[in-house]
Parts: C-alpha cells; structure tokens; sequence
C-alpha cells in the first residue's frame, strides 16, 4: 500500500463479465490499478476496450510460465492481484508475486460448479438460485478460501448473457466492499467444504447440439444457458439451425419420436423424449435469426424432423469435483 493506504492492483480479466469489476476498482479511491492483463493476441478483449478508456495500462501475454512473461506483472509493485475470468490458471510463481494474494471473483456458490462455465451451468442444471463468491486464490481450480459470497435468484428466462450481466455487478460491488475488510482483518477467509464441490469444464461449438432425446425442460434450459456463446443449434436437412428462443409448451401433445415436428398451423413443435418444445427464434444457415413462423412460410418442402439419428450424447458439463481430479 501507499502512503495513503491505497491498495495497489493488478487486474486480470477478459469478456464482458469482467468489465464491471475493472471499473469498479478504477472508480474506487481505495485502489490504484497499476496494471491490467487481458487475453486475446488478435481481436481487443471486453476488458482491454475498458482499460484503454480508463486509461490504463494493458499488458496481453500468451502465458503467465516463464520468467520473462511475469515481468511486467513484478515491475507493477502491486499489494494485489484481483482476477475475473481471465482465463489463464496461475503457477505457484504467479500467486507468489503480491504481498497480500490474489483475489478471484468467482460467479457460483463455491464450492459448488468450479471451473470455466458456472453461469451456463446454474442454467442447465435447472437452479433456481446461484451467487457470486470472492476467493483467495491457491493453486487449485477454485478451490482457495472464501472471502464472502452473495446470493443471486436464477429467472425462469435468464439466459448465460442476462444472468451473468447480473453477476457481474454483484462481483463489482462485492469485491470493492469486502476486499478491504478484508485486508484489514474483518473479514475471514474461510476454506471450502469438500461436501457438494463440483468442476465445470469449457464449453465447445459442440455442445450447443440440440439432443432431442431430452426432455422438454432440459431442451428448454439449453437453449438459454448457451446463448450467447455457442448458442443451442440442430440440423435440418442436414444444415444447421440455430435455436434462439423457445419455450415449453403442453396446448399441443407429443407424437412421433424425438425430433420430429409436431403438426400445428404456423408453429414448429417438436417433440422430445418427454414432452414438447416450440421454437420461437431461430437462424438457419446463411440466413438471419427469424420467427419460426416465418421461416416455415419460406419452405417449399415440408419440415418433418430435426437433427440426426443416432448422434452422441454431449459429456456433461458439470461433474463431482472429486471423480474430475481422480480423473
């Protein structure tokens, strides 16, 4: 710290997610961010469109392994790493550079749904509640003690965007309410329960597949927890078909077997290994998002199903954190 008591900070993020948190520390005199560190060779981060307005300094490394790339990160001083998403793990000479630690701002209830994609997940598991948790980061995959956590409500509609743009506020505010309580002893870190921990993995364009096996609900809740990124999509006619919107609906019942449409005037219900699923919003290839209704308009040929027979089941997104690591 300073000699006013100011902590300094590196900051480490890239999407949207960790834009709130950035600002939040850029606006609070309690912080000095010296340093922000974002992924993306190529294309400007979320994070590094927000630096550079703050005028901040920006550092993007491929790696965090070798001594030469954690040089800028020692030449900063800084009392405190605070990492969001930033998408790269930490060695044991990384976590060992600030005097006070690292801090992560984690959006789950840990130790519940660690790793890479605990938005959609909270989503796709059908939860009806989830919460961001402020973590002394070790050498684990988010498995340090616990700072203070803040429960969040799960909308029968949120999608991964809508949600996570609420977590991402209760982040930024958390994390410039309790970081400093918690450097100056009030609050404790307290470690994780083993009872309960589970580890999500990195979601690929392969897991938007559309499994027509499933129930409605489960359909359903896909569809949210994979938009925006890889977004829910089928086949038809052997082409894909992006699922933006759809709902469970019971006006119409089931008949034929999962995948097949459904007949109703001007709506496309299609039937799945329990229940039914309309879809409201969807983009064919090539083309732009549409209403389904007007994309059956457009067909010549009648649409009798979608998706393959006979594609493999998706690996699950979320596993018990013991059988991951004994894995």
């Amino acid at each position: 710290m300073d000699k006013h008591g100011t902590t300094r900070v590196v900051f480490f993020g890239t999407p949207e997610f960790a834009v709130p948190s950035l600002r939040a520390l850029a606006a609070d005199a309690a912080f000095d961010v010296m340093l922000v560190v974002t992924q993306g060779a190529r294309d400007a981060s979320p994070v590094e469109h927000a630096a550079r307005e703050l005028a901040l300094p920006v550092y993007k490394p491929r790696s965090l392994r070798d001594a030469e790339a954690r040089e800028p990160l020692l030449a900063a001083g800084a009392d405190l790493f605070v990492v969001a998403a930033f998408g790269l793990i930490f060695g044991k000479r990384t976590l060992e550079i600030p005097r006070l630690g690292c801090i992560n701002v984690h959006p789950s209830l840990l130790p519940k749904y660690r790793g890479a994609t605990p938005i959609p997940a909270a989503i796709a598991e059908g939860d009806d509640q989830t919460g961001v948790s402020l973590m002394v980061m070790d050498s684990g995959i988010d498995t340090g003690a616990v700072i203070s956590t803040e429960r969040a409500v799960v909308g029968e509609q949120d999608t991964t965007e809508t949600l996570g743009g609420r977590l991402a506020m209760i982040g930024a505010s958390q994390l410039v309410r309790n970081v400093p309580r918690w450097i100056q002893g009030e609050l404790a870190a307290i470690p994780q329960p083993l009872v309960g921990a589970s580890l999500t993995r990195m979601l690929t364009k392969a897991d938007g597949r559309i499994d027509w096996r499933r129930n409605a609900a489960e359909i359903e809740r896909h569809v949210r927890a994979m938009w925006p990124w890889p977004r829910a999509w089928t086949t038809v006619d052997g082409a894909p078909l992006q699922v933006h919107r759809a709902e469970i609906t019971s006006s119409v019942p089931a008949s034929g077997e999962p995948g097949a449409i459904v007949p109703a005037r001007r709506r496309l219900i299609v039937a799945c290994g329990e229940g039914t699923l309309e879809l409201l919003v969807i983009e064919p290839a090539g083309r732009r998002a549409m209403s389904a209704g007007a994309y059956l308009n457009g067909r010549r040929e009648p649409l009798l199903m979608l998706g393959e027979p006979g594609a493999p089941p998706r690996p699950p997104l979320v596993v018990p954190f013991d059988s991951a690591s004994a894995g």
